[in-house]
């Protein structure tokens, strides 16, 4: 899977990375991880899992029936983990960077200014 990941990629697999979790649990944590954001459809998801699972980032843990219906736990595979962590450091020097030069700016507009090189 290539990086940058998607958002919803990226959301997808950090609910996966605490616990293994059905379809609908990573469609709440996903839209708790975003403050409400993101907002998965179900249809959305499950093509999601399943374009994962071929990837090799998510992994099938365990199936089982309730309620008559068949509920599919996904987990993050040991390549998703390090794709996962790979995209967070990305993004960590990303954020790093952008910091730094919004910190520069925010000092530079306090720094007052000679007027037209009369001082």
């Amino acid at each position: 899977m290539d990086t940058p990941l998607r958002e919803p990629t990226f959301l997808i697999l950090t609910a996966l990375a605490r616990e293994p979790m059905h379809g609908y649990a990573i469609i709440g944590e996903v839209a708790a991880l975003s403050d409400g954001r993101l907002s998965l459809r179900p249809g959305t998801l499950y093509g999601a899992l399943d374009r994962l699972t071929d990837a090799g980032l998510v992994e099938v843990d365990r199936e089982e029936t309730v309620d008559g219906r068949l509920r599919r736990y996904y987990r993050l595979s040991p390549s998703g983990d390090a794709t996962l962590a790979a995209e967070t450091e990305r993004l960590r020097r990303n954020v790093e960077a952008a910091t730094a030069r919004l910190r520069t700016r925010q000092v530079q507009s306090l720094t007052p200014r000679t007027a037209g090189g009369l001082a």
